[in-house]
Parts: structure tokens; sequence; C-alpha cells
């Protein structure tokens, strides 16, 4: 097992993780996703033997505490990518920990860590300014200042992901824009407060930026859509567009989206401003591209002269 250098792993105890400690010193990559019976003292274990590893996955691995990621981070300093999804647990002080051993970190992930605030985050963008993914979907405590940790720190970040962060707002993300021109991939589904300002940043600042998510994003309007088509990236770049209850885009945002010559795929579920006709003049001009649409059937009129209930399409018994 001395060769061994990438393991994945559905069932893990804490005898199994001292084994891998002996035995798989060049050990590189390991999953535990979802291996429940992962503590602290599992994470030790591992730290002690596997200081090569560079990927660890302990996504939904719930009883990891601040305790357990001091121990694995002291002795796995190489980390490159760590992903922490699910660890409930977790809380500010275990970011701190990987701020001052894991500088060589580019790709963190923290989605559904709720106890994730501010503090933490600035601490990881300052110990890790080589970072270049960061999820913080579903850390709902966030605001503004996060975003200016990263922008502040972390120049080299091409992917953000920040769904339900709902306290961000269009300062914080101009700020973003501003310095980090490498961003590729951002989805800020449920980020309630942004408007089309932060489209306009988005549009003037990064170039690269091929992946864009702004589902329940209720105050974008066809003005952001049309600042982003005419934009570098919009018209070079941009492949996936998702816009699902953006309820005040209508057809005009799919006129200026034919700009988009790159797009590849468009979401506008529940968009109830857009039409079937909107839908079928722009894919004219872009023939290649998915779009997902639904369109609610329409309720039949009562029957004359009928005692039947009627229903909708939508509709069923049970």
């Amino acid at each position: 097992m001395g060769a061994q250098k990438s393991l994945t792993v559905p069932l893990l105890f804490f005898s199994t993780c001292y084994s891998l400690s002996r035995f798989c010193a060049k050990l590189k990559h390991l999953d535990l996703t979802s291996c429940v019976s992962i503590t602290n003292s599992s994470l030790k274990g591992i730290s002690e033997g596997c200081r090569n590893l560079e990927y660890l996955n302990l996504s939904w691995c719930d009883q990891i505490t601040k305790d357990g990621i001091e121990a694995l981070v002291r002795g796995c300093r190489g980390l490159k990518s760590l992903l922490l999804r699910g660890c409930t647990q977790l809380e500010d002080e275990a970011l701190k920990h990987i701020q001052n051993y894991c500088h060589e970190l580019v790709s963190l992930n923290l989605q559904s860590c709720p106890r994730i605030t501010d503090e933490g985050v600035v601490q990881i963008c300052k110990g890790c300014p080589r970072l270049q993914a960061l999820c913080l979907s579903g850390c709902g405590n966030l605001t503004d200042a996060s975003l200016s940790a990263l922008a502040l720190n972390c120049p080299r970040l091409q992917i953000l992901e920040a769904a339900r962060c709902s306290h961000l707002t269009d300062a914080g993300f101009t700020l973003l824009a501003r310095n980090c021109h490498d961003l590729e991939k951002m989805d800020l589904e449920e980020c309630v407060l942004i408007t089309d300002s932060t489209l306009i940043q988005l549009s003037i600042h990064c170039p690269n930026l091929q992946a864009l998510s702004l589902s329940h994003c209720e105050l974008i309007t066809d003005d952001g859509i049309l600042h982003l088509s005419n934009s570098s990236c919009g018209q070079e770049r941009l492949q996936v567009l998702e816009l699902d209850n953006c309820l005040l885009i209508t057809d005009m945002a799919l006129e200026h989206l034919e700009h988009c010559q790159g797009l590849e795929r468009l979401e506008l579920y529940d968009c109830q401003q857009v039409t079937r006709a909107g839908i079928k003049r722009m894919r004219a001009q872009l023939p290649h591209v998915k779009v997902h649409a639904y369109f609610a059937p329409v309720t039949p009129p009562t029957a004359v002269g009928g005692s039947g209930h009627r229903l909708c399409r939508c509709c069923v018994i049970l």
C-alpha cells in the first residue's frame, strides 16, 4: 500500500485512519464524503502519517469540529483542496487554523456550514492568497466584509459560489469585480439584494466570466442583461446564464443575449414576462442554445351547463 496515491472510502473507522497513516505515506488524494464515523481523532491519525495529502474531501462528516481541523492541518500543510460541505459544527476558529498552516490552499468548499461568519472568511483570505475557488453557499451570516476580504487578498480567484448569502450587496460585488479580474464562474442565486449595478461591474472588470447564476435575484432587469451582453465576456466567453425567477426579465433581455455567440445554456424557469415567442426569436439567432423554461398551462374556463369540476393540466387528483 506504500505506493497508494488516491483513495475513496465509503465507510471509515478510527482504526482504519491510523492504518492509512501508517501504510499510505504517499497518499495525495483522499475522499471521505459522508463517512459519518469520522471524528477529530480520525483526522489526527491521518495527519500523523499522510503528510503528502493535497486533496481531502470531508463533506458531510458532521462530527468534525475545530479541534479535528487543527490536528489535520498541523500535519498536512501541503493541502491544496479541502472540501468541508455540511460540516455543520465548524466555526470561525477552524478557519483560523487552516489560515495558519495551509498557505498552498487553492480550493475551499464551505457549503452549508451555517456557523461560519465574516471573521472566519477574512482569516482564510489573509492566510491563503493563492485561493482560486471558494464555495460559501448556504453560509447565511456572511456580509460584504467577506467579499471585501476576498477582493483585497485573493486576486487569483476564479470561482465564487455564494448562493443563499442573502446579505451580500452591490457594494461588495463591486469591490470584488474591480480586484478579481480572473473570475470565471459565479453562483449568486438568492443574493436577493443585488441589482443591475453588480452586472455592470462584472461586465467591465471580469472579461473571463463563463458561467453566472442570478436565479431568484429579483431586482435584476433587462438593463443589466444589456450591459452583460455587450461586454467582452458576454460576446466572447459567457456559456451559461441562469435567470430562474428573475421576475423583471422580459423578452427584451433575450434580444440582448443574441450578442452572446458562445452561450450554450439559458435558464428561464418562472420568468413570467418571458414568452414562447421571445425564446423562439432568440433561438433563431442562436440555434445551439439550450433554453430551459416553464410556462404554466392556462386554466380552462368553467364548463357551460355542466356540473362536473374541471382542472388545469398541472392539477392532479390523488
